[in-house]
């Protein structure tokens, strides 16, 4: 009988950390962080354009209406462009750690799954 009683109370402690990462992992929070790096590179992409047409426009036309001022526009695109190309790949760095986490919690909960017997 004790046991018994000692396998029904591992299997309680079993079944709540099941429970506890079923609801962690209910939510894949590097998913969001993978959105937000691919909009930020896309911003990214969308500002090196702008810098590139802006230096273009600067130092390569040959028309008559050149953009002669001093290159601030160009210059603020390029930090923008390098800032968020910073932000994206630290984004990405984040998601993939966090992944890597989450995929170590999944396999935790299968093997959960398998022990307390919850898979036909």
């Amino acid at each position: 009988m004790p046991s018994r009683l000692r396998e029904g109370m591992m299997g309680d402690d079993l079944r709540a950390e099941h429970d506890a990462l079923a609801e962690r992992l209910a939510v894949r929070r590097s998913i969001d962080l993978v959105r937000r790096g691919a909009y930020a590179g896309f911003a990214s992409f969308i500002a090196i354009g702008l810098s590139a047409r802006l230096a273009f426009d600067r130092w390569f036309s040959v028309s008559v209406r050149r953009f002669r001022s001093p290159p601030f526009l160009f210059y603020s695109a390029i930090v923008l462009a390098i800032a968020l190309a910073v932000l994206a790949a630290v984004l990405f760095v984040r998601a993939r750690r966090l992944m890597r986490a989450e995929d170590a919690s999944f396999a935790r909960l299968l093997e959960l799954r398998q022990q307390l017997e919850l898979d036909p």
